[in-house]
């Protein structure tokens, strides 16, 4: 049951939004602590990682959700889950254990679906966000060499977050919502470096952001540029997500999918946020914008991000079903068969 087989016969359909499903759950400061960090000295609330810890069941159902709505692929609950975001918590001696148990409540879920339908196979991808920290950038305009963080601090990092998700029987790593492309290579320099210590293959998913309509990066990078920047490691997937809804989102995926043999992934969001912040975009709203993206033969790998809900992974699913996945002649991924 590889990963790299049935990308070969289908389109994959990833998850959507951990975040949006978790607010319905209006989770109090009490809720995020549970018994075990009632008396924690900081504020919890708002640190989503911790649910996996303190609302394992919450975690599970939403996982759950996903799967009967149609996807093929959940990521884990570890967004942030790095010392250098959890820093914010005080939480750094927490990130293995939130890490691995995010990663064992999502296989277990995903067994469970397989055992169910062993046609369709079911896989966890290890979520990595970005951290809230840029190598390549200063966030002091008065001060443009300062840098917040190195790139040796986020591999360290990294490889913590990476060593547990395996440990927690991850299928594959998801390194996304990259804005800043030397955070993506500590990230995946981290990989290769717990692949070579454990003598093991994992497929590796990239996910930039394009963050407006400049159409670059947060660190300055067209989305062919960014495809360039990375193309020297071997990945199963390269794409995008966040920031933009489907059809913003589609030049950029254009610009990239005859460029490289890599599976293409994306994984936007439910449109543009409204000016309360929220994302109105429905799921037939959405549906449509992401069917021209399978009449264009673009992807291999689709989902939702910030706003989409079960609702619209079933729509997307639904629509995938009809179409055949782009070819891509990914040659490394022969020797993972």
């Amino acid at each position: 049951m590889s990963i790299e087989k049935e990308l070969k016969k289908r389109i994959l359909v990833l998850d959507g939004a951990m975040g949006t499903m978790l607010q319905a759950y209006k989770f109090s400061e009490e809720d995020f602590r549970g018994e075990r960090f009632k008396d924690y000295p900081t504020p919890l609330q708002g640190n989503n990682d911790l649910l996996s810890i303190t609302q394992p069941e919450a975690i599970k159902t939403i996982h759950g959700k996903y799967f009967e709505a149609g996807a093929d692929i959940i990521e884990t609950n570890t967004f942030s889950g790095t010392t250098i975001a959890m820093a914010d918590y005080q939480l750094e001696d927490l990130v293995y254990e939130l890490n691995f148990q995010s990663a064992k409540i999502a296989k277990e879920v995903a067994t469970e679906f397989t055992l169910k339908e062993p046609h369709k196979p079911r896989f966890v991808a290890g979520s990595i966000g970005p951290t809230n920290r840029t190598a390549s950038m200063s966030p002091d305009v008065n001060d443009p060499g300062y840098r917040a963080v190195t790139f040796n601090d986020l591999r360290i990092a990294y490889k913590q977050q990476i060593e547990a998700l395996i440990d927690g029987g991850v299928d594959l790593l998801l390194v996304e919502t990259v804005f800043d492309t030397l955070n993506a290579k500590a990230a995946l320099f981290a990989i290769e470096e717990v692949k070579d210590e454990r003598d093991i293959e994992i497929p590796i998913m990239l996910s930039g952001t394009i963050t407006d309509a400049s159409g670059r990066t947060l660190s300055g990078q067209t989305a062919e540029a960014f495809l360039i920047s990375v193309s020297h490691i071997s990945l199963l997937s390269v794409g995008f997500n966040c920031a933009l809804g489907a059809n913003l989102l589609q030049p950029h995926l254009e610009a990239i999918a005859n460029k490289t043999p890599f599976a293409i992934s994306a994984h936007p969001n439910a449109g543009l946020p409204n000016a309360f912040g929220e994302y109105d975009e429905t799921p037939e709203e959405m549906g449509a914008q992401i069917e021209e993206y399978l009449k264009k033969n673009l992807i291999n790998i689709i989902g939702g991000c910030c706003g989409t809900s079960p609702e619209h992974i079933r729509v997307i699913a639904k629509l995938a079903e009809s179409y055949k996945p782009r070819v891509f002649t990914e040659p490394i991924l022969e020797s993972l068969q």
